[in-house]
């Protein structure tokens, strides 16, 4: 079965056509990686990545992936 979830927060992140929102999560199963959706930055393209090609950026309100 798939399940599509609507991200309601604004996550930032790196995406190997650089950075974007993330706006959807795919989940078809457990046997496949997580599909996210992601608006791109730069031209606001829309385009879909395997949960292995993408990181969160550094958010600095929520102090993640700040580093050392």
């Amino acid at each position: 079965m798939i399940h599509i979830h609507e991200i309601q927060q604004i996550i930032w992140v790196t995406t190997p056509h650089g950075e974007g929102q993330a706006l959807f999560l795919i989940d078809y199963g457990p046997h496949h990686n997580t599909i996210w959706v992601v608006s791109n930055k730069s031209d606001g393209s829309i385009k879909h990545y395997d949960s292995n090609d993408i990181k969160v950026t550094k958010n600095f309100t929520l102090k993640s992936n700040l580093g050392g």
